[in-house]
């Protein structure tokens, strides 16, 4: 039996700011993610998601002074307007999970990229076929697909091929990659500054009715996981849904390797604001430290 003082007490939710644009705003170095995009698959507009928003996967990161996109969804279409609002100047990296349709459909709309003056190194892994990420990028706006090619971009790019297990240094913050789903060759992220940690994992194996190895590797100890909630639970997914991701394994995840808060994203683009009310309440009462992400929300880790 434990003895109750060697409980720990509840730690507080991290901190959350209403509108992303306040993240600009502070002259000390910060740690925020902010949610761009929030939906899996395709987006999902209309009265019944105005509270959690439509648009697919799109998160970014500032570390210190560093800039970080997770996935191009239709999230970085309205990401790329703020960024024009706020600075001529942008230099950003852009790290792909995988270049499903939901990850990458924002990318030839992102505005900074026809700007000479933005700067972004594109990081991503080989698509099933082989493919680098500079030609699954290019693909998509090839003719007949889309009228503009990559190549009308003027912001200077530079792309990088890289591998699960690997590990990339951007100034002071240390980025850690691993395999989340082989059969998609999706990759996780964990992002980590001045003592602070974030994972993104957000396409797992929708197959696997346990937890993932390499996932309790990467979020062991982080302030913050966002998980893959697409398929939250049968009570939740469509009838026509193959494959389910119980919510219960993200919570799995956050309670055996100690994370502070757990994200739920990527969500099911038929499930309206209530049945995303309902997950968090149902959620919540496993694990207090819950959130369901949608669009507009940031969060201060440090």
């Amino acid at each position: 039996m434990t003895d109750s003082s060697d409980v720990p007490a509840p730690r507080p939710l991290l901190a959350a700011m209403d509108l992303p644009e306040g993240v600009a705003g502070h002259a000390q170095p910060m740690f925020t993610v902010t949610f761009w995009g929030v939906r899996g698959n395709v987006p999902a507009p209309g009265a019944h998601t105005l509270r959690y928003g439509g648009n697919t996967a799109c998160v970014e990161v500032k570390a210190g002074e560093q800039h970080l996109i997770f996935d191009g969804g239709t999230g970085l279409v309205a990401l790329g307007r703020a960024l024009m609002q706020r600075s001529n100047t942008i230099d950003a990296s852009l790290f792909f999970t995988n270049t499903h349709w939901d990850r990458i459909q924002g990318f030839p709309f992102f505005l900074p990229a026809f700007e000479a003056s933005t700067r972004l190194d594109i990081y991503g892994g080989p698509g099933l076929n082989g493919a680098s990420i500079k030609q699954q990028l290019m693909n998509q706006m090839l003719r007949p697909n889309f009228f503009t090619p990559l190549q009308s971009m003027k912001a200077e790019m530079t792309f990088h091929d890289i591998q699960a297990g690997g590990t990339f240094h951007l100034g002071d913050v240390v980025v850690d990659t691993v395999s989340l789903n082989p059969k998609t060759n999706a990759l996780g992220f964990r992002v980590s500054w001045a003592g602070h940690s974030l994972v993104y994992a957000t396409d797992t194996n929708h197959t696997q009715d346990t937890v993932d190895p390499n996932l309790l590797f990467l979020a062991e100890g982080s302030d913050l996981l966002i998980f893959d909630g697409t398929y939250a639970d049968t009570a939740y997914a469509d009838p026509i849904a193959q494959h389910i991701i119980p919510y219960k394994l993200g919570v799995q995840v956050a309670q055996e390797v100690g994370v502070h808060q757990l994200v739920l994203f990527h969500h099911n683009p038929c499930h309206d604001d209530d049945q995303l009310d309902d997950l968090g309440r149902e959620v919540r009462s496993l694990f207090p430290n819950t959130l369901i992400a949608h669009e507009n929300l940031t969060l201060r880790l440090a």
